[in-house]
């Protein structure tokens, strides 16, 4: 099995689509790295991955929004296809297993909104969880007043 995980931002909206009575949610994610070439200059390069996220579960889709962050992961796959001029190209898809929103474009972490999302395929296709994303700190497990079972 080969599993491809991206973390990027949202090119555009997402648009929902409906194939052969199936749901499909679809968005392009763009991963840019910053390295520095031979010479020493820096330098950018960004790859687009365009995703299917076929599942019954669309509640994600009015939070797929442009310049929105998120972690997806899934099984690849190339496209090749011919350029009007005649010329070859090829694409990076993934089909998308499941979605995590991150932030919005220029965040450096944070959630939308105030909660963290995870939506997946499992159980058969279809598996939605939703966790606070405030987690307790050190100061809060030592409180004496924690009414603990043990």
């Amino acid at each position: 099995m080969i599993k491809l995980m991206v973390i990027g931002n949202l090119g555009k909206d997402c648009t929902v689509n409906t194939v052969n009575g199936k749901n499909v949610i679809n968005f392009s994610v763009a991963h840019t790295e910053k390295f520095k070439d031979s010479s020493g200059a820096q330098r950018e390069k960004t790859i687009w991955v365009e995703c299917a996220y076929w599942t019954d579960r669309t509640g994600i889709s009015p939070y797929l929004k442009k310049g929105q962050q998120v972690y997806a992961e899934g099984s690849p796959e190339v496209r090749t296809y011919q350029t009007n001029d005649g010329k070859s190209g090829a694409s990076l898809t993934m089909r998308v297993q499941s979605v995590q929103l991150l932030g919005n474009k220029g965040e450096t972490g944070g959630t939308y909104p105030a909660q963290e999302r995870s939506y997946s395929n499992t159980n058969n296709g279809n598996a939605y969880s939703n966790q606070n994303a405030n987690t307790s700190n050190a100061d809060d497990i030592n409180d004496a007043n924690d009414d603990l079972p043990f």
